[in-house]
């Protein structure tokens, strides 16, 4: 115990330093809530949290963003299905504006699970000496896109020019770092290089791109879309062309290991309340970004228009696969781009009771991609 305790310490103060995040929220600041959610309208995958052996929590707290990214948990909180899974478990929420603040959390005990981009995850795991959490589950694929201005055509075109991310090493920053990088371009972390990279608040972006003070942007859903929409922005790369078969991982699921240990019938729970929530986005498009687009207004006090939410859907799919084999090119990406030290993956998944609950619905299994064991 003293050990973990003296991990955390370490990935605090790491993960401060280094900023290696997920993918930054619609919110300026976290928010609190319990689990005030209306009952769900489709029936969820589990009706109480005690088939996986183990003692119920008597309490999860989770964290997420308020992104189109995160719509699973946005859904699940919003919609219901958390609640209705969880069963006597008491679900207790976080809003975060980016990746330190949460991983901070969860590494520090004031999360049980988190929404999070693969990179926040990466971080996490490598701060810990791979101790510290497992990711247990994807939850969104694709969604995220390098945005400019009208007069960009090529990466030679970015010389000398402006652009943002969310968070410094976060997953969409570790992208645009090595997309550069690939296209014969430096953006130092320090600031330094053929393009400078400016990490900073998504409504902070878009607003420095409407007033022209930036030239683009690497961004998530929606804000890519808003950029498009509101700032007449044009899409330069649209990540899925990078990845083989345009999937890969923009939102995973993660669990404390400490946590997933001691109750595994909870961390069941929600992944049961997660695959009922997925089922219903996808039966239900039109009021999955209704249901989003209301929470994004409750969350962060603005809704999205329609044009913008209805794009940012169509750029991503919700999934349970967490797409285990692009989390080492992740890796290496993060590596190459002077933002992660390199280190050994095994044993970063969890995905028995995420396989085992899907085939409960007759659902096929997803790969770990040999990381599940160290």
């Amino acid at each position: 115990m003293n050990r973990i305790k003296s991990l955390v310490r370490s990935a605090v103060v790491l993960g401060a330093a280094v900023g290696i995040v997920g993918t930054a929220a619609a919110c300026s600041s976290s928010k609190s809530s319990g689990s005030d959610s209306k009952p769900a309208a489709a029936t969820s995958a589990a009706g109480s949290s005690s088939a996986a052996g183990g003692t119920a929590a008597s309490e999860l707290r989770l964290g997420y963003f308020a992104n189109v990214t995160h719509a699973t948990a946005v859904v699940g909180v919003g919609h219901g299905e958390f609640a209705k899974a969880l069963g006597s478990t008491k679900l207790t929420t976080q809003i975060y504006n980016a990746g330190p603040a949460e991983m901070t959390a969860l590494l520090g005990g004031q999360l049980d699970a988190a929404y999070v981009g693969p990179s926040a995850a990466l971080s996490a795991f490598v701060q810990s000496h791979g101790e510290a959490l497992k990711i247990v589950a994807g939850a969104t694929t694709g969604g995220a896109e390098l945005v400019v201005k009208s007069d960009i055509n090529s990466a030679a075109d970015l010389k000398k020019k402006v652009l943002a991310t969310p968070q410094k090493g976060n997953t969409q920053d570790v992208a645009l770092r090595f997309w550069l990088k690939q296209n014969g371009l430096t953006a130092n972390p320090d600031g330094t290089g053929d393009v400078s990279v400016n990490p900073q608040d998504n409504a902070t972006t878009l607003d420095q791109f409407k007033a022209g003070h930036i030239d683009g942007a690497w961004l998530p859903e929606p804000w890519a879309s808003r950029l498009v929409l509101e700032a007449g922005a044009k899409v330069l790369v649209d990540e899925k062309d990078l990845w083989p078969g345009g999937q890969f991982s923009t939102t995973t699921l993660v669990v404390s290991a400490d946590f997933l240990k001691k109750h595994p019938d909870t961390v069941k729970a929600l992944i049961d309340g997660q695959i009922a929530a997925n089922d219903w986005i996808k039966a239900n498009d039109a009021d999955a970004q209704t249901l989003v687009n209301d929470q994004l207004k409750k969350l962060t006090g603005k809704a999205l228009t329609a044009d913008v939410i209805k794009r940012a859907f169509g750029e991503q799919s919700v999934t349970n696969d967490p797409q285990a084999s692009t989390l080492q090119t992740a890796s290496d990406h993060a590596v190459a781009t002077g933002l992660l030290k390199a280190t050994d993956l095994h044993g970063i998944f969890d995905l028995s009771i995420l396989n085992a609950e899907l085939a409960k619905g007759g659902q096929p299994a997803v790969s770990d991609a040999g990381l599940s064991k160290k």
